[in-house]
């Protein structure tokens, strides 16, 4: 859901129902997660280990707020931050691709974007906020959305909406017998 003026956009309960709910489906797939985030400063890692018992589905997480360290930690390519900014779905896919790359899971997001109330650009408002996601078999998906609301908002719903995406991915990849049961 993105959050509008009458909407207070997620709280911290939905963020974490939708990390269990991903990392159940990726335990059930006997595939742990990654992600490398900026806007979001660690809180999809967050909510993907406040669930005992984590470590069966979550492998690691990046916190790659600085462009050096897209780079330094992720390989984002400095050409890519270059031609395309940090706030880009090319900077999102190489930040999930590096995070799969270093990491044990079978599935990673990368997040990254304007969450404000600063820092916005011409064609990229506050609010804006790129995602990628990529499987160990090579598929790669992305997509930008802009959440309207404040900080503290367009970083909770920038994080379901990773959440929701990849768990519908790797659904997706597995076919509809791979759904955990309860």
């Amino acid at each position: 859901m993105e959050p509008t003026a009458a909407s207070p956009g997620p709280d911290d309960a939905e963020v974490i129902a939708a990390a269990t709910a991903l990392g159940r489906l990726a335990q059930a797939r006997g595939q742990r997660l990654a992600c490398a985030e900026s806007c979001t400063g660690g809180l999809i890692a967050g909510a993907l280990t406040e669930t005992a018992g984590s470590s069966a589905w979550f492998d690691c997480g990046f916190v790659t707020y600085s462009n050096e360290a897209k780079a330094d930690l992720v390989g984002v390519r400095p050409a890519t931050l270059a031609a395309h900014g940090a706030v880009s779905e090319a900077t999102a896919a190489e930040m999930a691709l590096g995070a799969l790359a270093r990491s044990r899971a079978g599935l990673a997001l990368g997040v990254t974007g304007i969450a404000g109330p600063t820092g916005a650009v011409p064609g990229k408002p506050v609010g804006t906020v790129c995602f990628g996601w990529a499987l160990a078999d090579g598929t790669v998906r992305t997509a930008t959305r802009r959440f309207e609301g404040p900080r503290a908002v367009v970083r909770r719903a920038a994080a379901l909406y990773a959440l929701h995406e990849a768990a519908a991915l790797l659904a997706q990849e597995a076919g509809p017998s791979a759904e955990p049961k309860d």
